[in-house]
């Protein structure tokens, strides 16, 4: 077994994304981070690359403060599967030239373990490439793949991606996958379950700091017929508020962070204990911050008090969780939300001084046997409101309880292949792909 003066070296990968379309709308592999922080925690030295990195030496790009932290990745066309061959679209990888990532993974000191992160389960074969070239390089370091692919297709991710091992936990496991392929153990120095004893992620490993992520909470109340969120994570769990303002202010102060998104899938929800807090919190510091809501906040937790201090403290990107406007038919899908709650919460937001083009409410289009005259009456309303409609593709996704409705209506068999599942494809329409109907849909918006 190792001891504290040999501490094992720990490499992070970030892979690439394989797909038609890619776009970096505050992209960060948070769980591989906070993994990160962890290990730097108990004595390991950790390196990380990002196969995605906007900022690579090697590019051109520079940081364009008026983009907010999101920005475009570097792509280039490759060879589209076999599966998807009737596409009329253009695959390519996303992110960094394999060469640059070769030649990284050379300039660093051997690993004596590599941990690789996942997330929508179509973006696989970006994971599948990254491993082969790990492998290439270092062909006897243990290599273990996690993140949310491996964990809704664990038996897929074993058989297909190459690492020697698939995790399905949420980390908390680290510290044994640790010790089993290094020999080395320093104790646990925190209990996973409270989460205000997990260390700041480990953003500071990136080459460029474009935003932080911030996840004040894990799970979700909600059991939304679409979202895995209460598969992933059981129970919810919250971070103190005074933590998260910590944390904010350390970001901002201590390496210039100005763009902040939120990842919460309920950060509105008893807003009272949790959300009022972290705003007022905010507002009392006074920084010129920005914060963003990619995951859409919960309309009907939006108060006056609440949008006031989202307008104070800095919040600039608005996205609520709408999905449909279909409300009589709504408890198929979920129960977050009425007509009159989503009509009321945007007065509210436009009172406090939100301008309507930051406000914009996410349709989910493709579902299973949803006709596209639902989406373009859904398009109306948001409109009718005065905020912009944002479309959000649907992806089928296993454990959840539209899964069995999804493999049923798709045209292709979504349990074989996890590519099937793409949202770029509308796996869950009777035709094909249609860049008329897509055209049209955008056409309603703009």
């Amino acid at each position: 077994m190792k001891t504290a003066s040999e501490n094992p070296h720990v490499l992070l990968v970030n892979p690439w994304i394989h797909d038609f379309a890619a776009y970096d709308f505050w992209a960060k592999p948070y769980g591989l981070l906070a993994l990160g922080a962890i290990l730097r925690q108990h004595g390991l030295e950790v390196t990380y690359i990002d196969c995605l990195d906007r900022y690579h030496p090697n590019s051109a790009s520079v940081p364009d403060a008026s983009r907010h932290g999101r920005g475009p990745y570097r792509k280039l066309a490759i060879a589209t599967p076999p599966g998807l061959s009737g596409i009329k679209r253009t695959y390519s990888r996303y992110g960094i030239e394999p060469e640059w990532f070769r030649r990284d993974l050379l300039a660093i000191r051997r690993p004596d373990l590599i941990l690789v992160t996942s997330l929508m389960t179509y973006w696989y074969p970006g994971v599948i490439e990254a491993i082969h070239w790990i492998k290439t390089v270092f062909p006897d370091v243990p290599v273990v793949l996690g993140g949310i692919y491996a964990r809704l297709c664990p038996d897929h991710a074993r058989l297909h991606s190459g690492a020697d091992e698939v995790v399905i936990d949420n980390g908390n496991g680290l510290g044994q996958t640790v010790a089993r392929y290094t020999g080395y153990s320093a104790g646990a120095g925190f209990v996973p379950e409270r989460l205000d004893d997990w260390p700041f992620p480990a953003f500071d490993l990136q080459r460029q700091i474009s935003c932080i992520p911030l996840l004040t909470t894990r799970g979700c109340p909600f059991d939304c017929a679409y979202c895995a969120c209460g598969y992933l994570e059981k129970k919810m769990r919250r971070r103190s508020p005074s933590l998260v303002v910590e944390e904010i202010e350390y970001w901002h102060r201590r390496h210039g962070a100005v763009d902040f998104a939120f990842y919460d899938d309920a950060l509105l929800v008893d807003s009272e204990a949790h959300a009022l807090p972290i705003l007022e919190g905010i507002v009392r510091r006074r920084l010129p911050l920005f914060f963003h809501t990619p995951n859409a906040i919960h309309i009907r937790a939006i108060t006056p008090e609440v949008a006031q201090l989202m307008r104070r403290a800095g919040f600039f990107t608005l996205r609520l969780g709408l999905e449909t406007t279909a409300f009589e038919n709504r408890p198929a899908l979920d129960r977050k939300v009425t007509e009159a709650e989503f009509f009321r919460a945007v007065r509210y937001l436009k009172a406090a001084g939100f301008a309507a083009d930051r406000i914009g409410a996410y349709l989910l289009v493709g579902l299973p046997g949803q006709d596209v005259r639902a989406v373009e009456a859904s398009i109306a309303v948001v409109k009718k409101a005065g905020i912009v409609p944002v479309l959000a593709y649907y992806t089928p996704i296993p454990h959840t309880a539209l899964w069995p409705d999804a493999v049923a209506a798709s045209r292709y068999d979504l349990e074989a292949d996890p590519l099937y599942c793409n949202n770029a494809i509308f796996p869950c329409q009777s035709e094909g792909f249609s860049w008329s109907t897509v055209s049209r849909l955008k056409g309603l918006i703009n």
